[in-house]
């Protein structure tokens, strides 16, 4: 059932860092690379002078080390992303610099509506038969977690708001201002395992309204998602934490009241 059309997407400005159009997805970040600033700091060692050869196995050692340290915390703790499109503004700017616990739903956690997550659209959000960028991070995306399993979302109510099994969320500490909560009505049933996802600027995210025509319906897997974004770190005037909204609390408060809070405990 096609319930959007998609507008001309301004997610493919150009990612400033790079020189070249951005996807319309969260995608790794790009830093210098850690060897080519040893190899910098090894430049500058002049080999001849007392003491240098041991000065450079001690940068040679902790280089190697710094390296192993990041590699494994990248790798298993927390990754930093970088936002190339405005799909999430107000929340996360063009440019920002996030860091994303990969720990949030390793252990019996999962997504809870108002969380906001990277994952990999494949096969959701991105045909997963398509051929393939050499840059595997384009597949990545950042959205809000609207909807979770067994949810019925539906916008827009009588006040133009969207509600989760009859009860409006207030999201005006979040949406782009100026933004509605959806131009074109929708009304889903969020499968088991699955999550429906949306971004804060509504008018310029191509989220799961987008996709609930193709094959995986715009529907989120649970075990597609990467972790949820704890901070913004870069650039420094952006520095906080990326925190559940209360609406969300609120609404779980609400469902529970009148006997539909087994879905997606909000803890």
């Amino acid at each position: 059932m096609e319930t959007h059309t998609a507008p001309e997407d301004r997610e493919s400005a150009a990612d400033p860092d790079e020189g070249r159009p951005a996807d319309p997805r969260s995608s790794a970040v790009s830093g210098v690379p850690f060897a080519r600033l040893l190899r910098a700091a090894l430049r500058r060692l002049r080999p001849g002078r007392p003491g240098r050869g041991g000065l450079l196995r001690d940068v040679l050692l902790l280089g190697g080390v710094c390296a192993l340290v990041l590699s494994l915390v990248a790798g298993f703790v927390a990754r930093p992303y970088g936002i190339p499109s405005g799909s999430m503004e107000g929340t996360l700017q063009i440019g920002d610099r996030v860091v994303v616990n990969l720990l949030a739903y390793r252990f019996g956690g999962t997504p809870q509506r108002g969380d906001v997550i990277v994952f990999d659209g494949r096969g959701s959000f991105v045909d997963d038969g398509a051929a393939k960028p050499v840059d595997a991070s384009v597949d990545d995306f950042v959205k809000r977690v609207i909807g979770v399993a067994g949810d019925t979302v539906t916008c827009c109510d009588s006040g133009g708001r969207i509600s989760v099994d009859g009860v409006p969320v207030d999201e005006s500490g979040y949406l782009y201002p100026g933004d509605v909560p959806s131009a074109v009505p929708f009304s889903i049933k969020v499968p088991s395992g699955r999550l429906f996802v949306l971004g804060d600027h509504r008018s310029d995210s191509l989220d799961s309204r987008a996709h609930l025509g193709d094959p995986g319906g715009g529907y989120v897997p649970v075990d597609k998602v990467t972790g949820r974004v704890e901070w913004v770190v870069f650039p420094v005037g952006h520095w906080r934490s990326v925190d559940r909204p209360a609406a969300f609390a609120v609404l779980a408060a609400e469902l529970a009241a009148k006997g539909g809070g087994g879905h997606g405990h909000q803890g």
